[in-house]
């Protein structure tokens, strides 16, 4: 039972993600179109957010399964 809700955290911890990274791309993309000369400001700045999510959601992987 323990491991079927840890997959459950870390199976959510990997939507979370996914959404927000998708949101990220969505947002730049939608800002490089409308400013294309602030390109690779927008950039560095999506990178830079991308990371921070993906290692929180790693961080909730972890967590969740280490928290049987």
């Amino acid at each position: 039972m323990g491991g079927s809700i840890a997959a459950i955290g870390a199976g959510l911890a990997v939507l979370g993600v996914g959404l927000g990274i998708g949101r990220i791309g969505d947002s730049a993309m939608e800002a490089i179109a409308r400013q294309p000369e602030a390109t690779s400001k927008i950039q560095t700045a999506m990178i830079i957010a991308a990371a921070l999510i993906e290692g929180a959601g790693l961080f909730g992987i972890v967590v969740a399964l280490l928290g049987k």
